[in-house]
């Protein structure tokens, strides 16, 4: 009797009133305990549960190379975690977005700023790990190189890059901004930006960031301040120009134009950063909104969010980036 008293306690608390409403009746009319009901449906409950874990893991059996492929060839529409291919033959898993824009969207990377406090530090992935070391003027170099990192589950939490970062050859990005460790299932709801590309720009540099970064190195002292990479229209999914621009400082608005992704922005000290999210830039001072970057700065900017936070530093105020950007993660998406 204690453990169908305990059951139900569980069961009430899952499903609430709603449930009761539904049981005691079917109880009471065929003379059924009620205690065995309430068992029998616990039990329809972990079926569905194992029937959605097997349909799940018959994702496996999968043979494709990209999110775009899953949804052409097997009809997938699920966001969700996907087995994907490599061409070396190499298997692993990653998250697709199946419903933006038409879906078949294939999550290669994560940038996560693990401590805005932090310059150059353990954590930094995107930047370097290494301090800020001018014999290190790349960093750790991992907008184009085949190193891979993290768990797609926690991209939010850490950072994130998968083998689809070089493998795939693909048309457009779309990009998310997600609030620190949010699970996965809440991603696409909990994003404060979420906008793609809709013009197959990366055609033009082999078919992936990992291919457009060899063409435009991220290193210190690679250029001037107007030697920078391709600025890309973009199309909101969630979010607008206004909101984007609010997104960043007062002093930073007035250097870039919203509605674009930039790649390769070199700021006054001859620093580059790998992208601008959600802008492009007019002014020089790209370090405090844009990310990623090489390994050294001449001030004290290093780090995979450079200089979000500029006015904790006691310099100029009003250049720091706000709080819901310096506190989200850049999830990278290609299709």
């Amino acid at each position: 009797m204690l453990s169908h008293s305990l059951l139900f306690l569980g069961i009430f608390v899952i499903l609430g009133h709603g449930f009761l409403a539904d049981v005691l009746p079917q109880a009471e009319n065929n003379g059924t305990d009620f205690a065995e009901v309430i068992l029998e449906d616990s039990e329809n409950l972990t079926s569905t549960n194992f029937e959605l874990l097997r349909r799940k893991s018959d994702r496996f059996k999968y043979v494709a190379r990209s999110c775009k492929e899953i949804l052409d060839i097997y009809g997938e529409r699920e966001d969700g975690i996907y087995y994907l291919t490599t061409t070396n033959g190499m298997k692993y898993q990653t998250f697709c977005d199946m419903t933006t824009a038409g879906g078949g969207w294939t999550l290669v990377a994560s940038v996560h700023e693990n401590s805005i406090y932090g310059r150059c530090t353990v954590g930094d992935r995107w930047s370097s790990q290494q301090g800020n070391n001018p014999n290190l003027p790349g960093g750790d170099g991992n907008w184009s190189n085949r190193n891979t990192f993290g768990v797609v589950e926690s991209a939010t939490s850490d950072d994130y890059k998968n083998p689809g970062y070089y493998d795939i050859v693909a048309k457009d990005m779309s990009v998310w901004h997600v609030p620190n460790n949010f699970p996965m299932e809440h991603w696409n709801l909990a994003a404060i930006l979420r906008y793609h590309t809709d013009n197959s720009f990366l055609r033009l540099y082999g078919g992936n960031l990992f291919s457009l970064f060899k063409q435009f190195p991220v290193r210190y002292s690679v250029g001037s301040c107007s030697d920078r990479g391709p600025a890309v229209p973009i199309v909101y999914d969630h979010g607008d120009r206004e909101s984007t621009r609010n997104l960043y400082g007062p002093r930073s608005r007035n250097e870039f134009d919203p509605g674009f992704i930039s790649f390769r922005a070199i700021n006054n000290e001859r620093a580059a950063m790998a992208i601008c999210s959600g802008v492009k830039p007019r002014g020089c001072n790209t370090e405090h909104y844009c990310i990623g970057g090489a390994g050294y700065f001449l001030k004290d900017q290093c780090g995979d969010f450079p200089s979000f936070d500029a006015d904790r530093l006691g310099g100029d105020q009003g250049w720091s980036a706000s709080k819901e950007m310096t506190e989200s993660a850049v999830l990278l998406f290609y299709r």
